[in-house]
């Protein structure tokens, strides 16, 4: 099978790439042709003959910056790819003909490359299926969250000016009703309509899919995978907490602070901010005490040695996080974890089985679950080794290949007839 691969990033910034580079190595290593398709930057991997036909660059940045200046070929540029890019349209289409793959997987194209490669497939007749690892179908941001309101649907409900009313993107007006106006253009022109099927790996998510009007009939559940490395690890269980992943409000870091805040419990932060937010956390933390410890972004090999070593893994999370990798990461070095009672969450956490779950924003029930974790370590052990077994047969690379194969040919042979 020839599959084209795409995203709009072609370097790991996060869990959607991580699972991009994964299944791209899984589907070589069962034979598939697969042709990335992405956006030149100057942190990529390497891609090969490819590369000629990525998009060019709009702006090297990892995260948008708002307070920086940008030229007016930067910001139509822009545009053009937020709402519809006729240069996505037209390079995608060329790599299509050059070499008539069967099907193309979509990670994440909104904002970066435009839906115009959606038509350019079409066009085609090639099927087009697309992951889903966030709201952008239902929500400006793509979050369901924004720093007024908090947890925030308006615009699943129709309620669309809420959007520039709580300034949901970046916190502006401006940025707010332009991506509201991209939304928009994107529904009226119908962009999910024409994807052939979803992949989807919660169902909290596929319920908030059909909300916003996609068919059941063209969503499927298939849970994230871990590539597992090594097949029994040795790991310890030492008194500290980790947590993984971006410093953001919405990732529930200051419930978690507070949780450690005036203990002697001690807990290391892995992780980076966009926004200036770990600065926030710092300035709060000053007059506290407290052993907790920011240990900056790392790779996730460089990650592994405090997975292998803590006594368990927290994920705080007050918006609806969808499937977030650490969850497996941490299954993987048989670390149970403590989550949120929220989202899709609990689907992956099963209290008092692979972990415990809290209570909202709760930072006394997160103390109280961290307490237990700490004071019971046969029983975060016993729970961690819970948790390896759901990665060893629930989320097996084997698995997922053979739930998105069966997904390729059903959509190729529908697609034929």
């Amino acid at each position: 099978m020839k599959i084209v691969l795409v995203n709009y990033r072609y370097f790991i910034s996060g869990g959607p790439e991580r699972y991009y580079f994964n299944i791209k190595e899984l589907l070589e290593q069962k034979g598939h042709d697969v042709i990335p398709f992405s956006i030149k930057g100057s942190r990529n991997f390497l891609a090969g003959d490819y590369e000629k036909y990525f998009l060019d660059i709009v702006d090297d940045e990892v995260y948008f910056a708002k307070n920086k200046k940008k030229s007016i070929r930067v910001i139509m540029k822009s545009f053009s790819r937020m709402f519809y890019s006729l240069e996505a349209r037209r390079k995608f289409g060329q790599l299509l003909d050059d070499t008539q793959p069967d099907v193309v997987y979509i990670m994440q194209f909104h904002n970066k490359m435009s839906p115009s490669i959606i038509d350019a497939a079409k066009k085609r007749g090639i099927p087009v299926i697309h992951r889903i690892s966030d709201f952008q179908y239902m929500c400006p941001n793509a979050l369901f969250y924004n720093e007024r309101t908090g947890v925030c649907e308006d615009c699943l409900k129709g309620m669309r000016l809420s959007c520039i009313r709580n300034k949901c993107v970046l916190n502006s007006s401006v940025f707010s009703a332009i991506k509201m106006a991209a939304k928009w253009f994107h529904d009226i022109t119908g962009v999910a309509r024409m994807i052939d099927a979803f992949v989807v790996p919660s169902t909290f998510t596929v319920k908030k899919l059909e909300e916003y009007g996609i068919p059941q009939r063209k969503m499927h559940h298939i849970p994230t995978f871990f590539n597992l490395k090594e097949t029994n690890p040795e790991v310890e269980y030492q008194p500290f907490v980790l947590y993984v992943g971006r410093i953001e409000k919405q990732k529930g870091l200051m419930t978690l602070v507070m949780a450690f805040e005036s203990t002697d419990y001690e807990l290391k932060i892995i992780g980076f901010s966009n926004d200036g937010y770990e600065d926030e956390l710092k300035t709060y933390l000053q007059r506290k005490q407290h052993h907790i410890e920011f240990l900056g972004r790392m790779t996730f090999d460089e990650m592994i040695p405090y997975l292998k070593s803590c006594r368990c893994t927290v994920v705080p999370s007050e918006w609806y996080d969808n499937f977030p990798n650490v969850i497996l990461e941490s299954f993987a070095y048989k670390k149970a974890v403590i989550a949120t009672d929220f989202g899709s969450l609990p689907e992956l956490v099963l209290d008092g089985m692979t972990g415990l779950t809290f209570k909202y924003a709760d930072a006394c029930d997160l103390q109280a679950k961290v307490v237990y974790m700490l004071q019971h370590p046969d029983e975060a052990m016993a729970m961690g080794e819970h948790a390896f077994q759901a990665v060893v047969e629930k989320y097996s690379p084997e698995r997922h290949y053979q739930q998105l194969r069966t997904l390729f040919e059903s959509t190729m042979s529908s697609k034929n007839r």
